[in-house]
């Protein structure tokens, strides 16, 4: 099973994530999957990359399979350590660009986190720092254009509010 969690930057979608992987855990195996981890960096996160890995993910899971790749490293802008991802009963795909196209058809459950996008941003600089402030601008930018593009709330099983 996929449930794939989406939303603007600092909605909640890494705290309800968490929340759902203790909730099933003791019933079946779970990973949770952080799209930041399967972004290239700031500029080309929510691109080609980001789908291509996405669908061989989704690919892995059916096959039972695990999905090995580089995480991204933010402090040094390129790759970070190895991460393995399944096999699992449950993977929980969360962040921004997590209910693409490409997971809809295998999302047994597809939620979507509103919330306003200036307390979305004013929640990550709280958390990691003012310095990214002119790349999350950046960023909110990109999520904009990728979430309409995508269709992303219109397709959600689920719409939660953030705040």
């Amino acid at each position: 099973m996929i449930i794939t969690i989406d939303g603007v930057a600092g909605a909640g979608k890494t705290s309800l994530a968490a929340h759902l992987a203790e909730e099933y855990s003791p019933k079946m195996s779970v990973q949770v999957v952080h799209m930041d981890d399967l972004y290239d960096g700031w500029d080309d996160s929510l691109g080609e990359s980001l789908t291509a890995k996405l669908s061989e993910i989704i690919a892995a899971h059916k096959a039972k399979a695990p999905y090995r790749t580089r995480a991204f490293d933010w402090n040094t802008g390129g790759p970070g350590d190895e991460i393995v991802i399944g096999p699992a009963d449950l993977l929980i795909l969360e962040g921004v660009g997590a209910g693409a196209r490409v997971t809809r058809d295998e999302a047994v459950s597809k939620i979507w986190i509103d919330i306003e996008p200036i307390v979305g941003l004013r929640r990550v600089l709280s958390r990691d720092g003012e310095a990214i402030e002119a790349q999350m601008l950046h960023f909110m930018e990109l999520q904009r254009a990728h979430h309409l593009q995508e269709g992303t709330r219109d397709a959600a099983d689920f719409h939660l509010n953030g705040l």
